[in-house]
């Protein structure tokens, strides 16, 4: 690890995760542990209380009257917070009296939006941190325990991560953690058998195939797994998703995922689906899907592209941006310019309008799917009558939920 020079940019790692995942505790590990940066923390809790600053101040050689940890409460670094975030890692930069940053987000925070605060700036703040601050490595630490639990009972996999308000945490909060990360720590793994740890760890691998899985127990992690790693690059992380990746570039063999039952794969069609029909299957996907995504055409509404999300039980779907064919002819142009594939799968009648959908999940029948999901197209017949008598049960404008967790 090496020690920076004052000139040089300020390196930041961020550490993402859900509620009790184990972020403080492995926070707290790596400060304790002999190493040769001098590290300031800024700790985003949720709640009036900032617990976990309190943590982190109780169990390090960090003091808060010191000013080498700031406590950020009461709000999300990702949206409310991030300007004042912004004020106070730039009021730390002025005063250069540390080396690295590390930051423990709220449980609920989405990791892209901070990101960008680090990597690109934020409007709404005076201080800019390009060039002063070098996101170096974004981390996302997940609950071992909790997911296996979730996979053994089918419960939902953020089931009991409650935020201050007493709301369960959004499943796809825990998803966007998972996917837009360099280093994922599966944490608790002395609570899991072996087994069953290599199936979390191939499920994790699907849902991100680009970052450096690492196990740990009680938040024990070398520190040079987190700091001054040189892995951040926004472009790739931001495609990095496994779903992302099947749309991109199709689907991967995987020895050790296909071992343990966890599978993908894209379904595409140029054949609109019946509205009614395809919103009961999303509604009611098999238990093992664990993550879908992309968007599908729906008859009856050629102005917009419907998009899917579904994050363990969690499933979202409705209105989702505009069809490239729907767009003004100059536009259409600039995008099949800067798109040439799109050519070849243009319709004269239809333009782009289609379907394409990432399901990624563990022991589910992949045919039997498919299957239902071509039941869900347009039969011929359908395809020549007058859709907009189709009862449509998507909203206008967003995107619904169709399917939650139990209570």
């Amino acid at each position: 690890m090496s020690v920076l020079r004052n000139n040089d940019p300020i390196p930041v790692t961020i550490l993402s995760g859900s509620l009790g995942a184990g972020k403080t505790t492995t926070l707290n590990h790596v400060l304790t542990a002999d190493q040769e940066l001098n590290v300031a923390v800024l700790v985003n809790d949720m709640g009036e209380v900032n617990v976990d600053a309190d943590l982190v101040e109780r169990e390090s050689d960090l003091t808060q009257s010191d000013e080498e940890i700031i406590e950020m409460s009461n709000g999300c670094i990702c949206c409310r917070l991030r300007g004042d975030m912004l004020d106070e890692v730039g009021r730390l930069a002025d005063q250069r009296e540390f080396d690295y940053l590390l930051v423990e987000s709220s449980g609920i925070s989405e990791p892209i939006p901070v990101a960008q605060t680090f990597a690109r700036g934020f409007e709404d703040a005076d201080f800019d941190p390009t060039g002063v601050y070098e996101l170096d490595t974004m981390v996302t630490v997940v609950d071992a325990h909790s997911i296996w639990q979730a996979f053994d009972s089918g419960a939902a996999l953020t089931d009991d991560d409650v935020d201050p308000q007493g709301n369960r945490v959004p499943e796809e909060a825990l998803m966007d953690q998972i996917e837009f990360c360099d280093v994922l720590l599966l944490n608790k793994c002395d609570l899991v058998p072996d087994d069953e740890l290599d199936e979390i760890e191939a499920i994790l691998r699907a849902l991100q195939p680009r970052a450096e899985i690492v196990r740990t127990e009680h938040g024990r992690v070398e520190p040079e797994t987190i700091l001054d790693t040189g892995r951040f690059d926004f472009d790739r992380v931001s495609q990095s998703a496994g779903w992302k990746r099947e749309l991109q570039e199709g689907h991967h063999h995987d020895a050790a995922a296909e071992e343990h039952g966890v599978g993908s794969f894209v379904f595409t069609s140029d054949r609109p689906f019946h509205p009614e029909r395809i919103a009961d299957l999303l509604a009611d996907l098999p238990a093992g899907i664990i993550r879908a995504k992309g968007f599908f055409w729906s008859a009856g509404r050629e102005d917009i592209a419907m998009g899917l999300d579904k994050a363990g039980q969690s499933v979202r779907a409705g209105p989702n941006g505009q069809w490239i064919a729907t767009l003004p002819k100059a536009q259409q142009e600039r995008y099949l310019a800067a798109r040439p594939g799109l050519k070849d799968d243009w319709n004269e009648q239809w333009g782009d309008r289609g379907s394409q959908l990432v399901f990624i999940g563990r022991e589910y029948d992949e045919d039997a799917l498919v299957d239902q999901l071509e039941d869900c197209l347009l039969t011929d017949t359908e395809m020549n009558a007058n859709w907009e008598g189709y009862p449509d049960p998507f909203s206008a404008d967003d995107q619904r939920e169709l399917a939650l967790a139990d209570d």
